[in-house]
Formats: C-alpha cells, structure tokens, sequence
C-alpha cells in the first residue's frame, strides 16, 4: 500500500489539476487521501486515484462539483476498464445541482444523484414527449424524455460519435446500478429517442450503428457465471429477426443474476433452432421478435410440439402479442420479469 500511495503533488500532476483543487475536493466533498503513517501527511491510494479520475472527468465535461463527487464516492473501485483522466462522461451540466453540500435524490430512484425516473420498463415518457424538445436544447439534441443526467450525457455523447465517452459512461453505469437499471433508465430513452429523430427526419443511423456497437461490447464485457455451471437459458431471434440487441440486454443482466445463457443471434431459422435445443436441452428458450412481420406464432408451436420441449417457452419483444400465441407459450413483457421468470426456470431461485 505505501509503494502505491500518492502525494497531492504527485496526484495533481497526473490528473492536471493543481493542489489548491485536491485540497477543496478533498475538504468539500470528502475526496481526500485515505492512507495514513503516524508523523507523515496523508496520501492517496490507486482507489482514490480512481474516485478522482471520475471526479477530473465528470468537472472537466461541465457536472457541477457536487454531482461530480457524487458519483465519484458511488463507484466502485478500481473502476473497470478505467482509462485515463480526460475523457468525458456526461458531457452535459447536470440540473438542479444546489449547493456545494452533496445532492439528494430523487423519491424512489435508484440511479445517480438527482437522477429522475420517468420510463418504465418498455422505454415510454410518461406524458414527457411534449416536454423534450426543451429539456434536451431542442435543434439537434436527441430527446430523453424524462430521463436523467446519465441519459442526456449518453445522448449527447452519441450525437459527438465519442466512443470513448460512451462506453465510460454505460460502464460506470452498469457498476452503479446494475445492466436493468442501465438498460431501461439509460439506454432504452436515448434508444428511442434516435428511433424518433429518425421517424421525422431520416438522420442519426451512424449515432445509432456506433451506439449499438458501443452497448454490444460493454454488455459482453459484464462478467459471465462460472463455466462449470450448466447453461439452461436458450436466447434466439425470430426468423429473419436481425434486432439482437435486448437479447443482449438479457444475457447480461441474467449473468448479473448468475445465470448462464446461449445466446444464437439474429435471423435463426426454426430447423437451427430445433437442433440447438435438441444438442443442448435447455430448461428455457426465448424467442425474440422485434417487429410483427418476423412474429411467427408457428416457430412456437414447433418447439412447444417438439419432442426436446423445454419447461419454459417465451416470446420476448414489442412483435408478439399475447393473444397471437399458442398454447403454453409464455410472453416476457420486461426485463426485469424476463430475468425474475428464466432464474426461476433455471433453478437459481
């Protein structure tokens, strides 16, 4: 620990800030050096390295200070995939910032300081469509809705193509809040509000295509169970269904809760995807429609009639309606009662 330790001197100069600003963090917002030797000025250890780096990041991006520190005493560290101070994650002045005391938050929120919950768990506004084009600067901002600072900062971040900014700010978010919290206070608003800058003027599908790909690789990067625990969640698109990205979603929060999937991807026809189950014998099988044209209730049917049938056959997506499915299917209308019912069907609860 002591080989490790910084001076403010020393942490200054790595985080290009001067000792004066070390001395108001550490006073103000109680960002201060953790290691101590009796006879010696404290100094800072690599995790209060990594606690300042998100503040340096955050202040340099416009967070007032005391939104800033407040996420920095949240995080855990070290951070994962902890890069070097200077990029941007938020890239947008939080609102309602107060005073220099530490924010409170909002009744009922479970996401950063002052973060304020307006979707539920299909990604709709709750009556805030009318309110987006002024919360969010209008012009060329991607509305959010509702949705919080960490929404508005992915957004702009988006609109800049900053890749960097992006996956720092999903990664740290993921930390914080977990992949459902991520997914449907974050992801899910700025998501939508592309699909609707795109309705109305057939623009942002390079924001959209770097986005997809940025929230891809942060969601694979989530820490997947122990090999030797046997897979019994089955996750596949619809034939000719190319959207995968919510499966995604679900693979990652299911190994946050500790449960392994197979995840087969787009476009799976229902001859490859009778053979997955018949090899691998799951417990569960989700089959995601993203759009009503790729809704068969037929590739149900084969898998509910099938000798290998699984205890637990779903439909997943806005392009199944309840009333289309057969006999024993079952829908999955969010993530969080998608995560909560294939647990239980794969025996971890």
């Amino acid at each position: 620990m002591a080989d490790d330790a910084l001076t403010a001197g020393a942490v200054a100069r790595q985080l290009g800030v001067a000792v004066t600003t070390l001395r108001t963090w550490h006073q103000r917002y109680g960002l201060g050096p953790s290691h101590h030797v009796p006879g010696q000025h404290r100094r800072y250890t690599p995790e209060d390295m990594d606690r300042l780096q998100v503040m340096r990041r955050l202040t340099a991006q416009g967070v007032s200070p005391a939104e800033a520190a407040a996420w920095a005493r949240r995080v855990p560290v070290p951070l994962p995939g902890s890069s070097p101070p200077g990029l941007g994650l938020l890239g947008v002045q939080e609102p309602d910032a107060g005073s220099a005391g530490a924010p409170g938050r909002a009744s009922g929120s479970s996401g950063p300081p002052g973060y304020d919950r307006g979707l539920d768990s299909s990604g709709s506004s709750d009556g805030a469509r009318g309110r987006a084009h002024s919360r969010d600067g209008g012009g060329n901002a991607i509305a959010v809705g509702r949705a919080g600072p960490a929404a508005r900062g992915l957004a702009r971040a988006a609109m800049r193509l900053d890749a960097p900014a992006l996956r720092d700010l999903l990664e740290l978010t993921i930390a914080d809040q977990g992949v459902i919290g991520t997914w449907e206070d974050v992801i899910m608003p700025v998501l939508v509000g592309i699909g609707e800058r795109y309705e109305t003027t057939r623009k942002l599908i390079e924001v959209e295509h770097l986005l997809s790909r940025t929230i891809t690789e942060v969601l694979a990067s989530v820490a997947r169970p122990p090999s030797r625990r046997p897979t019994q969640v089955l996750l596949t698109a619809a034939d000719e269904e190319q959207h995968t990205l919510p499966l995604e979603a679900l693979a990652a929060a299911l190994a946050e809760a500790g449960v392994p999937t197979r995840l087969l991807g787009a476009r799976v026809p229902p001859e490859a995807l009778a053979g997955a189950i018949a090899r691998t014998g799951p417990s569960a099988v989700v089959v995601w429609s993203q759009l009503p044209g790729t809704a068969n209730p037929a590739q149900l049917t084969r898998i509910l009639t099938d000798r290998h049938r699984p205890v637990l056959v779903a439909a997943a997506g806005p392009g199944w309606t309840k009333d289309d499915l057969p006999p024993g299917a079952t829908l999955l209308s969010s993530l969080p009662e998608a995560v909560a019912t294939l647990s239980a069907a794969a025996g971890q609860h």
